[in-house]
């Protein structure tokens, strides 16, 4: 019997309502797996998104281990990343 998945440490909400999805965070999810990829997280995050989060005049947002980024710019993230997560 092969052992249970480990639980993810971290946890990044990608939100995907239609006015964050137009201002970048259509193309937030490839930035997001390539850092973890490079930095050897896969296991230890779970990537999740969800429908408007009622912050649409400050998207794009994506919240990392429960803190909300509102404006988060594509270049940015993964300096984001870096500091939330370590790598």
């Amino acid at each position: 019997m092969a052992a249970p998945a480990p639980t993810p440490e971290h946890e990044i909400v990608v939100c995907m309502g239609s006015a964050c999805f137009s201002r970048g965070n259509a193309g937030v999810v490839p930035i997001i797996q390539s850092f973890l990829q490079e930095h050897h997280l896969e296991e230890a995050v779970k990537i999740t998104g969800t429908l408007c989060q009622n912050q649409c005049r400050q998207g794009p947002n994506l919240c990392i281990n429960g803190e909300c980024l509102c404006g988060v710019e594509a270049q940015d993230l993964p300096m984001h990343l870096e500091e939330r997560l370590g790598g």
